[in-house]
């Protein structure tokens, strides 16, 4: 039996709907939290909105590259879409949406950094004395897609190297299967 398989659209859908999410969520912090100093406590002091300007990478690193990240986001996204195309053929969803996600997050990061030279971070947790760096919603689906996009190889890998039936090897990466 063949699974039904979604259309490419919807998984730039998803890239939208990551994309809309973060830029929603970027602009009601912007707008209603005061940055640097204001923060809301969401659940006591393990999870807060804050408000900051990163003008770097993940975790603050590479402080002040605006045209570096430019230049690397337009390659990753270019490989993405590439690989998306190439790899829709296959059927394999969680590695599409994954992929979508991934889209999306990198898209919302790059618009900030290319209009502002800056992205807003907002979500913060703390794990007792130890405040993890503040991230944002593309930040997640950059996260959560490659965490997909990882969670598909394994599953692709498990599977490649099943016995099968007659109890021999299933074919390796890169054979052609045998008939």
């Amino acid at each position: 039996m063949q699974r039904r398989r979604w259309p490419i659209w919807a998984y730039y859908a998803i890239a939208v709907i990551v994309f809309v999410l973060d830029f929603v969520t970027k602009k009601i912090i912007d707008r209603n939290v005061q940055e640097n100093t204001e923060q809301i406590k969401v659940l006591g002091n393990f999870f807060v909105i804050s408000h900051i300007r990163n003008r770097g990478a993940a975790f603050g690193i590479l402080q002040d590259q605006r045209w570096f990240f430019i230049l690397i986001t337009l390659i990753v996204v270019s490989a993405i879409i590439w690989y998306l195309h190439r790899s829709y053929r296959n059927g394999r969803g969680v590695l599409l949406f994954g992929l979508g996600m991934v889209l999306g997050g990198a898209v919302g990061n790059f618009l900030d950094r290319s209009l502002f030279g800056e992205v807003v971070d907002f979500l913060q947790f703390n794990f007792g004395s130890y405040t993890f760096p503040l991230f944002n919603v593309a930040d997640c689906g950059i996260v959560c897609g490659v965490g997909l996009v990882i969670l598909d190889a394994l599953l692709n890998q498990k599977q490649e190297n099943e016995p099968n039936d007659n109890g021999e090897q299933t074919r390796e990466r890169g054979e052609q299967p045998t008939a």
